[in-house]
């Protein structure tokens, strides 16, 4: 299997691979093989499973060595607003990563170089194979220089970055419409209430939570949303 501009590639990123077929198997849609049966038997998913790893270690240890002042709730939730798939696929394209996707007819067909979805798990193989042929401290430098926008963005944003808002953001940019969160359940005496809340989009349940409160309830949910976003979630 032959690559094409895999030099630019590595120039975007900064890096000359040493074993440049790590760097080419990070670039293998799982609908490459299907449609190629015997030319490759390998995809990115393994190199994303590592990527997914590697990169949220690299954002925690950012995180918590510039921001001392930062809760572990509030760490964890800017570490989710940048490891996101929505937050992936516009790094990627910084570097124009869609471009040197490998895919099945199909897949080109239906505009695979452009989904979101591709585009965050290629570029969590990518930085699996930056750390497997240059390790982790190289590997760190290129994802903050490659994180550095989105992360100053997020920051600017401020501590009071909560769950709800960051998903009615994410739903707003994705499908035009905001979450309606609903009580669906209440517990206990009326001095030791808790709520059960579902957030849902254009009646689709994305998350459920519970709290003390019905904005305890709502925060959960919104996160536990969050979550499944970050897991793949479609509609």
């Amino acid at each position: 299997m032959a690559f094409t501009n895999l030099a630019a590639l590595e120039q975007s990123l900064g890096i000359s691979f040493n074993d440049i077929s790590l760097l080419e198997q990070a670039l293998v849609h799982s609908s490459y093989i299907n449609e190629n049966p015997g030319l490759i038997s390998t995809s990115n998913e393994r190199l994303e499973f590592l990527g997914d790893a590697v990169l949220g270690l690299i954002i925690a240890e950012k995180l918590y060595q510039d921001n001392p002042g930062f809760s572990e709730g509030e760490m964890t939730r800017f570490r989710a607003a940048l490891v996101r798939r929505d937050t992936l696929a516009r790094v990627a394209k910084t570097i124009k990563l869609g471009d040197y996707l490998y895919l099945g007819k199909g897949e080109e067909a239906s505009g695979g170089r452009h989904k979101p979805a591709n585009l965050a798990a290629a570029l969590e193989a990518v930085i699996a194979a930056l750390y497997l042929d240059q390790g982790l401290s190289r590997t760190t430098g290129v994802v903050l220089r490659l994180f550095g926008a989105e992360t100053e963005k997020l920051l600017k944003r401020g501590r009071e970055m909560d769950y709800k808002s960051e998903l009615q953001e994410l739903t707003q940019s994705r499908e035009q419409k905001s979450p309606t969160y609903q009580v669906i359940e209440t517990r206990g005496p009326d001095h030791d209430k808790s709520f059960v809340v579902e957030v849902r989009l254009a009646g689709t349940v994305l998350g459920r939570g519970s709290g003390k409160s019905k904005k305890e309830a709502e925060t959960e949910a919104a996160r536990s949303a969050l979550e499944q976003f970050k897991n793949g979630f479609t509609q």
